[in-house]
């Protein structure tokens, strides 16, 4: 009985091995599955890696050629070139332009008569004969500002005076610096 009590711990004993032995043995394949699982992850990853490394070491379509760099510095050179020809060219046009502008308008000589008893032609300026001032319009002149002004200085003019005297003025495109004649009052 002994034996037989003995033989059935022996089985017990037998079967809680076994079983602790297949719990252990299956988690031994759980651990090794999971190794797996993370080897195969890394050998992807690892492929990845590799594949950006290779794209990242090849020029893609996005970089210059040096024949690339060549034809655009030709091509920034001729545009230079052109923009320092076109600065020159208007650097003379406003310099003609200057001088155009700096230059007194020219004055017009009185035309003889073509008869004898004929008046004189009408000119921009007086004959020297009649009394007056000489007049440079400065910024903010109008007839009316200038005949105020010399009747400050008790001389008497009016507009239609001045406009009589200078033939060919417009009262509204008086430029500064232009030279008009104000006639001397008639006594």
């Amino acid at each position: 009985m002994l034996l037989l009590g003995f033989g059935f711990s022996l089985r017990a004993q037998d079967a809680a091995t076994e079983e602790r032995l297949n719990k252990l043995s299956g988690q031994i394949e759980d651990v090794i599955a999971t190794q797996r699982a993370q080897q195969k992850q890394l050998d992807a990853l690892s492929r990845e890696i590799e594949s950006l490394r290779d794209r990242l070491s090849k020029p893609t379509a996005a970089y210059a050629t040096p024949e690339d760099l060549k034809r655009l510095a030709d091509a920034l050179r001729d545009v230079d070139r052109k923009r320092m020809e076109d600065s020159e060219r208007i650097s003379a046009q406003l310099a003609r332009l200057g001088k155009t502008l700096a230059a007194p308008p020219p004055t017009q000589k009185p035309k003889p008569s073509t008869a004898a008893g004929s008046e004189t032609a009408t000119t921009d300026k007086p004959p020297k004969e009649e009394k007056g001032f000489e007049y440079t319009i400065q910024s903010g002149d109008t007839l009316s500002v200038i005949v105020q002004a010399y009747k400050e200085k008790n001389i008497k003019v009016s507009t239609d005076q001045i406009l009589k005297a200078n033939p060919g003025l417009k009262p509204e495109k008086l430029k500064v610096g232009q030279k008009i004649w104000i006639p001397a009052p008639q006594a």
